[in-house]
């Protein structure tokens, strides 16, 4: 039996028991891939993320309860929280390296954390039927990024309002729908539904905020945003749009440092 300490920390939140929580394992090496996929499922969490050391930062994965995703703001941010918090790194910028998305930042700046990541514009695509009986709403208008679709809703009112069907929007294919309006206090408004990812509605969700500043920082014709996930916990967000990167800022708290016994590795 082997141990790995574990922390539990909530991401965009500047209290406990808001924003979206995402656990955090600080690696000497990689575990095997199905044992984090292991832990993962057993921590249900939204996504649970594991990092190791390398020469110019870190390595990071994330895994939901059901797979591996290519990207992660809100654990990505707690990552660097608690790389922060604990000494590990001792300047005021992270660099990660992502298998699939590249080199990714982490800047911190008194209380905020500021996820510097590649921008996702969104294309304009026809709206599927089969997703309009899941949202149980049309929107006004349907985008697309690499892999979510983003849903344009009238008003803050109605995007509060929508209930989907989680079976329904499972035989969607993408990883999942962000569903955004503008905002009555904020500059815009979202909420963010992945069902196929084990996650049917996420608390706050980073990555869908690489589709969603290029989108709105057009609309609004600004660069400079603030917004708001309209989620049971919620969360707040600073946005910037800077071409083909934005940055996403964000606040973090630990909830929880745990011991993890894992079998020890098969021969």
């Amino acid at each position: 039996m082997r141990t790995q300490t574990m922390y539990q920390v909530d991401a965009f939140a500047s209290e406990l028991f808001t924003g979206n929580p995402a656990a955090v394992c600080i690696l000497d090496a990689w575990l095997p891939e199905g044992l984090m996929q292991s832990i993962a499922a057993e921590n249900n969490l939204a996504e649970t993320a594991f990092a190791v050391a390398v020469p110019d930062g870190y390595e990071i994965r994330w895994f939901t309860p059901e797979i591996e995703v290519a990207l992660c703001g809100h654990a990505t941010l707690a990552t660097a929280y608690i790389l922060f918090e604990t000494g590990k790194v001792s300047t005021n910028q992270i660099q990660f390296s992502s298998r699939q998305r590249g080199l990714l930042h982490v800047s911190r700046n008194g209380d905020w954390l500021v996820l510097d990541f590649p921008s996702d514009p969104p294309v304009a695509v026809e709206f599927p039927e089969v997703l309009g009986d899941a949202m149980g709403a049309r929107p006004e208008d349907c985008f697309m990024g690499q892999t979510d679709y983003l849903l344009i809703y009238k008003d803050q009112e109605e995007l509060d309002a929508l209930n989907p069907d989680f079976f329904k929007l499972d035989q969607v294919d993408c990883r999942g729908v962000i569903a955004s309006a503008p905002g009555q206090e904020v500059d815009f408004v979202s909420r963010f539904f992945a069902p196929r990812c084990g996650v049917p509605e996420d608390p706050v969700t980073g990555s869908a905020h690489t589709v969603l500043i290029p989108y709105w920082s057009e609309r609004l014709k600004k660069t400079r945003m603030m917004a708001h996930q309209r989620s049971v916990r919620g969360g707040m967000l600073r946005c910037e749009y800077h071409g083909d990167r934005v940055h996403i800022g964000g606040q973090a708290v630990t909830y929880m440092k745990a011991e993890l016994y894992l079998p020890d590795p098969k021969n």
